[in-house]
């Protein structure tokens, strides 16, 4: 229970890297309105997120292939205001715990998918989807 222990600024880049609940949720496509800057997630996953595994099928080189994937880091993670209220990284950043189906808490990887808490199941990758269809596509992730 090394979050309960440690500030994040304490953390070894294993330690931190072990919070990700595997959701992919923060690999959705998401829109930003214009005018009141109000983020949306859309169903549409990011090319390189395996659906079937909900795993990034590059992670060591994400940032090459896709320059807007965002590295969540102790650094950042504060201002990552879209990132949902489930979000470990936001959660631990917080103070607060994590839930019981997290497999730092449960020691069960499975759970999240099973539990429905991931985007498995329901999104789809952004290549089968035209831009301007984005849109209709906006899906509410909160639990």
């Amino acid at each position: 229970m090394f979050w309960k222990n440690k500030k994040i600024n304490e953390f070894s880049s294993e330690e931190w890297e072990s919070l990700c609940d595997g959701c992919g949720k923060c690999c959705l496509v998401k829109l930003e309105d214009p005018d009141t800057f109000e983020v949306a997630y859309t169903a549409c996953a990011c090319s390189l997120l395996d659906i079937e595994k909900v795993k990034c099928k590059q992670y060591s080189s994400r940032f090459l292939v896709v320059p807007e994937c965002l590295k969540i880091t102790p650094e950042n993670i504060n201002s990552l205001e879209y990132l949902p209220s489930t979000c470990a990284y936001k959660l631990v950043s917080k103070g607060k715990d994590l839930p019981e189906w997290h497999h730092l808490v449960s020691g069960d990887t499975e759970l999240v998918h099973s539990l429905g808490k991931s985007v498995m199941d329901w999104c789809v990758p952004v290549e089968n989807v035209p831009e301007d269809d984005w849109v209709d596509l906006i899906v509410d992730i909160e639990d």
